[in-house]
């Protein structure tokens, strides 16, 4: 990568006699900065103050003379953009899975038994072995897998590997056998389903809620480790230009070690998280009203529900049969009354509701939720979300726009699911999978992300995937459906200030503009003028949080 020449310098002057000239303040200047502000939405020059709020944004000779006194960074022919925010991710899914064994990108089951055996290799007698990130459509057979392809290696101690979408688990014999529950013959779980064999022996595959069996019987987490998770996956953050990331769903328990990393000043990014689920953490909301740490570093404001599963474990729900599984229609993981009498729950809370909805009867259940609960509040500013949006039906894709629901939605969910999306849908469905272009064209507002750790923490891989739909080699050629593309402009939007309204922290953060705070990223190239098929390709310089380097790139120091 080509060095840029990066100087921060402090240069102090003679007092101009004006009152704007004051120390503390940090004077940015670099080639463009686009501030994704209509009324400004280029710049070559932002001030801000000891307190991480700009000042003014405008042309570098102008501001240069209005905080003559003023701490000067100049970072040359490099770009400014507000943080990127990723809407929709798992922030202590990331620092765990950064802990545990790595599957993704394994191509087979020998694969990903060597990487087991390499990574057994760091724990003690007796501890679990536990991993993530397999995914069965890139294997040559693409068949789920069993216990048996793990006992060998493994007979005795218990290995948990979830699928890369978090929504199937794979167990061996030693990890079944440590459920204490017969889990045997015909009955199934509440939102889940046990996989078992003609004799109704659990097989070791495991679906959505019927994934908790496996992972209650787990040994609890020390609270360190679980600080720790969270400390090493917001820094990995942080390195690929994200200044925010919506946490999208945490216990009560999760919710105490953002507050205790945000009391010791340990938080580099800002968390907006969810309630996960109808359950303590919700009713904390209830109880004791939104959530707002005084850093502004933390809040909560928002209920995370689900739908459905998701849909390379067929269980996102459908409202017909699945396309390769005849009699197979997904699993909802709330019931219709389940997710209706929540939905109605955060209303009367004041609680923002976001709903996992993946399959087209799965969105369907939540619209039809929305539109019960909200009411004659349907017009209000009230930015309810769907979540993923994946696959609507032609008569509810029309719907959010009109009930006002942000589309939160994952540009490399397409890519990486498009070698067998429409095998699992069929033609006809798959018109209204992945539709970026016709919700924003309805009305609809996009707020994008990853849903790390499913898809790669890196927010210029969703950049080009929302500009290209094709996968990092260009393939397709045009793209995968390419009527659904975003510009780079709309993409840019998505992971900044529509990703901030979502969030409700517009008014913080998501453009850079006099008053908000000084959340951005330098790049070392122009994401609205490089070459689409090489977005993921611009280095991060370095990543500002409050107006202080939170990342910064050894080439740029």
């Amino acid at each position: 990568m080509r060095k840029l020449a990066w100087v921060v310098s402090a240069i102090l002057l003679a007092a101009a006699g004006s009152p704007a000239a004051q120390d503390g303040v940090t004077l940015v200047t670099a080639s463009r900065i686009h501030t994704m502000d209509t009324a400004r939405p280029m710049a070559t020059a932002m001030a801000y103050g000891a307190d991480g709020r700009i000042l003014a944004v405008g042309q570098a000779d102008a501001l240069a003379k209005q905080y003559p006194r003023a701490r000067r960074v100049d970072v040359g022919n490099a770009t400014v953009v507000p943080g990127l925010i990723d809407a929709h991710a798992h922030i202590g899914g990331l620092g765990l899975a950064m802990l545990s064994a790595d599957l993704v990108g394994t191509r087979d089951k020998a694969g990903i038994l060597q990487r087991l055996r390499v990574h057994e290799q760091t724990l003690k007698p007796g501890e679990w072995l536990v991993g993530g990130g397999w995914d069965q459509n890139d294997w040559p057979q693409q068949r789920f897998p069993n216990a048996a392809d793990l006992d060998a290696a493994f007979p005795d101690r218990p290995v948990w590997l979830s699928r890369v979408d978090g929504h199937a688990g794979w167990a061996n014999s030693a990890a079944i056998r440590a459920v204490r529950r017969d889990l045997s013959g015909d009955w199934q779980p509440d939102g889940g389903r046990i996989d078992r064999d003609a004799a109704g022996k659990p097989t070791g595959l495991f679906i959505d809620n019927a994934m908790l069996l496996v992972e209650q019987a787990r040994p609890a987490m020390s609270e360190a480790t679980a600080e720790h998770a969270l400390e090493i996956a917001m820094r990995a953050a942080a390195e690929q230009g994200l200044t925010g990331v919506h946490d999208a769903g945490i216990t009560l328990a999760e919710l105490g070690r953002y507050q205790r990393l945000a009391d010791r000043g340990r938080m580099p990014l800002r968390i907006s998280a969810m309630a996960d689920g109808d359950s303590a953490a919700l009713e904390s909301l209830c109880r004791n009203g939104l959530y707002r740490h005084p850093s502004g570093r933390l809040q909560m404001r928002a209920v995370k529900l689900y739908a459905d599963g998701a849909l390379g474990s067929r269980g996102a729900a459908m409202l017909e049969d699945y396309s390769d599984d005849h009699g197979n229609r997904g699993l909802m993981v709330m019931s219709p009354a389940q997710l209706a009498a929540a939905t109605a729950k955060a209303k009367r809370c004041g609680v923002q509701v976001a709903t996992h909805a993946i399959g087209d009867r799965g969105n369907r259940e939540a619209l039809d939720a929305y539109a019960t609960a909200l009411g004659t509040d349907a017009a209000s500013d009230h930015r309810w979300r769907i979540e993923h949006a994946q696959i609507l039906s032609a008569q509810d894709l029309p719907r959010l726009a009109g009930l006002r629901v942000i589309a939160s939605m994952q540009p490399t969910h397409a890519t990486s699911d498009m070698p067998w999306a429409e095998d699992r849908v069929g033609a006809q469905r798959i018109a209204g999978a992945y539709a970026w272009r016709q919700l924003r064209d309805s009305g609809a507002r996009l707020a994008l992300g990853s849903d790390f750790p499913v898809e790669r923490v890196d927010p210029r891989l969703g950049l080009q995937a929302a500009t290209t739909r094709a996968d990092g080699e260009g393939k397709p050629v045009g793209g995968w459906f390419p009527g659904e593309k975003l510009t780079a402009f709309e993409a840019l939007r998505g992971f900044t200030l529509d990703a901030a309204h979502a969030g409700f922290a517009e008014a913080e953060v998501g453009s850079l503009v006099a008053g908000k705070r000084a959340d951005f990223v330098v790049l070392a190239a122009d994401p609205l003028a490089s070459p689409e098929a090489r977005l993921k390709e611009i280095a991060v310089l370095a990543t500002y949080v409050d107006g202080k380097p939170v990342f910064e790139a050894a080439s740029a120091r």
